[in-house]
């Protein structure tokens, strides 16, 4: 048999866990082992190259039978942005890392575009089928497997479906060894069975409660909070902070209703981050009011105690009575309306507090910095 610890990551195979054991995938013959190793397992965490340095909680193991295989094959479907459709991707280098495959031999991969009009087709599907080097006994059931993988993708609103290795057997039979499936979140409200599988286990918690408030929050690495409303204008905002010398701590794009709620919300979630030492707000007013941003800001920096600097660009309707306001609360709020001047000033300010943090002693700001 083999046992494989349950985490939503890939490479677990070579991962390791927090208790010294090395590999998610063993092989087993005996019930023993089986015990072993799932108590080795179940309740700790495993660390791959994709999860980073903090890992993931394996909740579950899985066994199945061993299977003995001639040949390992890759197979994806995913949908393809430049053609505007599905694409299907094969090789008959299965079994390992497709990146690799694709860095050291990039012609052993293959692209098909989808008419989504048409689907998969069953001669488009015996096309596939022989790239991925299977014997002559095997294509045609690969072939009807390429055509199920495609009626799931289009039926449950997937937009990737990953099987590496997708195997011939001894027995010249087809099997999808492993996979990886993720699904349209925009289209959760018609696929109720495939979300109510969903795991809140495996994932950030902090990204969860975001996602009740409607917030797109994901945490990073740098220093600089930034609130954002809007995906495109948030990572335009990520993009200057980097030129201008400065490491974004998340993604936080509060959308088009950045409500007082919302604020407040991405507000904890920003500053739950102890390496945060500015914050960035950069909101383009035209759905919702400067003012009213501006009110939330005051609100919520006056409530949550922030002592950090608080650097607000605001742009749009009602601009000068938000500048008038946040001019007027005292607090550590500044107002531009001049995107590269806001960038600079938050970059400078967040240098100055990790400074002040290195030799502990408190800082106040006053503008001209």
């Amino acid at each position: 048999m083999v046992i494989k610890a349950q985490a939503l990551t890939g490479g677990r195979g070579k991962g390791t866990f927090d208790n010294g054991l090395k590999g998610g995938v063993k092989l087993i013959s005996s019930p023993y082992e089986a015990k072993m190793y799932a108590s080795q397992m179940v309740g700790h965490k495993l660390f791959t190259k994709q999860t980073g340095p903090a890992g993931k909680d394996v909740t579950a193991a899985y066994i199945v039978e061993r299977e003995f295989v001639r040949r390992e094959a890759y197979l994806a479907i995913l949908m393809d942005r430049a053609s505007q459709g599905p694409v299907i991707v094969a090789s008959a280098q299965g079994g390992m890392d497709i990146e690799a495959v694709a860095h050291d031999t990039p012609d052993a991969i293959k692209s098909f575009k989808v008419d989504i009009h048409k689907g998969v087709t069953h001669e488009l599907s015996l096309e596939i089928a022989q790239v991925l080097g299977f014997s002559s006994k095997a294509v045609p059931e690969a072939a009807v497997i390429i055509e199920k993988l495609y009626k799931v993708f289009q039926e449950r609103d997937a937009v990737q479906i990953e099987i590496n290795p997708l195997s011939e057997t001894t027995q010249n039979k087809v099997m999808a060894m492993d996979a990886k499936l993720n699904f349209d979140d925009n289209a959760d409200f018609r696929q109720t069975e495939v979300w109510s599988w969903r795991d809140l286990s495996q994932e950030d918690p902090q990204e969860v409660e975001a996602a009740k408030m409607n917030l797109n929050f994901i945490k990073l690495d740098g220093n600089i909070g930034c609130l954002v409303n809007g995906a495109g204008l948030a990572m335009a905002t990520m993009d200057i902070i980097k030129l201008n010398g400065g490491t974004p701590a998340n993604f936080l794009d509060c959308g088009g209703g950045a409500t007082a709620d919302a604020i407040k919300k991405a507000f904890e979630l920003i500053t739950s981050d102890p390496k945060v030492t500015a914050i960035f707000v950069n909101i383009f007013g035209g759905i919702v009011r400067c003012d009213n941003i501006a009110k939330g800001l005051i609100a919520v920096a006056q409530h949550m105690n922030i002592n950090i600097p608080i650097v607000a660009r605001l742009q749009g309707t009602n601009l000068e009575e938000a500048q008038r306001l946040i001019s007027d609360s005292g607090l550590k709020i500044f107002s531009f309306g001049d995107l590269d001047e806001a960038a600079q000033k938050v970059c400078q300010f967040s240098k100055v507090v990790e400074m002040a943090r290195d030799i502990d002693v408190n800082v106040s700001f006053e503008l001209p910095l």
